[in-house]
């Protein structure tokens, strides 16, 4: 099992897309419970979503389910969001607050995980930014997530459409920040920045403007592109169309904006 597939383009633009895998060894399989196995906190079909927008774009996609490791969370495992509900680097519970292991893994287990998954997942991606700088002077992670959009457990309400994240504007310029919010703005859906989520783990550690490494995380609520947001998450081609146009938007501005923006 490869649990990195990288695909290198010539644009500034890096795709990060950590929550897509649903492939898990069959031993972490046969420990997880009924619920587990459901895999529901699947970034569903968010890779689909991407692709073909940007036509040199770099993406790193980790092929790994999050309930192996979180590629989105910190190697020591610290909150992204003290106080708040959350999942951790293995998530025990999912995103209800509900367990997902009839064995949970121990804490050797996890450190196996970190260095099978976790490490390999951002020793890619840290390659890859390295060479997208050295090539343009400059690199722009862009994270691509998506979540269901109620969840009581995370987050009240109905989630916005879309989430933009950058650490309350510390891991990207602010040009870039402003250009992403005006143009999910014109599209009239909700939206909010830096609201409940302000960027993971990823956005947080490489977003480095003063380096020339630029940051932000894009969550969005998957009633924008699931035909259901429960069992079987079928991609909803006809809803997805329509984002599909915004989303390109974004990343072409993006690119635009990148030699604006070298440190």
């Amino acid at each position: 099992m490869n649990p990195v597939e990288t695909v290198e383009g010539d644009d500034p633009v890096i795709l990060g897309l950590p929550h897509t895998g649903t492939d898990l060894p069959a031993g972490i399989m046969a420990r997880l419970n009924a619920r587990g196995q459901v895999l529901a906190d699947t970034d569903w079909h968010v890779h689909r979503l991407y692709d073909g927008l940007l036509a040199d774009v770099t993406t790193v996609r980790a092929t790994f389910h999050r309930y192996v490791i979180d590629a989105n969370r910190a190697p020591g495992d610290e909150s992204l969001y003290p106080g708040r509900n959350t999942t951790g680097l293995v998530p025990l519970t999912d995103f209800d607050g509900q367990p997902i292991w009839s064995e949970p893994p121990s804490q050797d287990d996890i450190a196996d995980r970190v260095a099978r998954f976790h490490a390999p997942y951002h020793a890619a991606l840290s390659a890859q930014i390295d060479r997208v700088r050295a090539r343009h002077g400059v690199a722009i992670l862009y994270d691509s997530h998506s979540i269901r959009s109620q969840i009581p457990f995370l987050f009240d309400g109905v989630l916005p459409d879309f989430n933009i994240g950058t650490n309350d504007g510390a891991t990207c310029d602010p040009r870039l920040e402003d250009a992403v919010a005006r143009i999910v703005q014109a599209t009239g859906r909700t939206w909010v920045l830096n609201g409940r989520f302000k960027g993971g783990w990823t956005t947080r550690h490489y977003g480095r403007p003063d380096r020339g490494v630029h940051a932000i995380q894009m969550e969005l609520a998957q009633s924008t592109h699931l035909a259901t947001q429960s069992p079987p998450f079928a991609y909803d081609a006809g809803k997805a169309a329509p984002l599909r146009d915004t989303l390109r938007d974004i990343l072409t501005r993006l690119a635009a904006l990148a030699a604006d923006v070298k440190a």
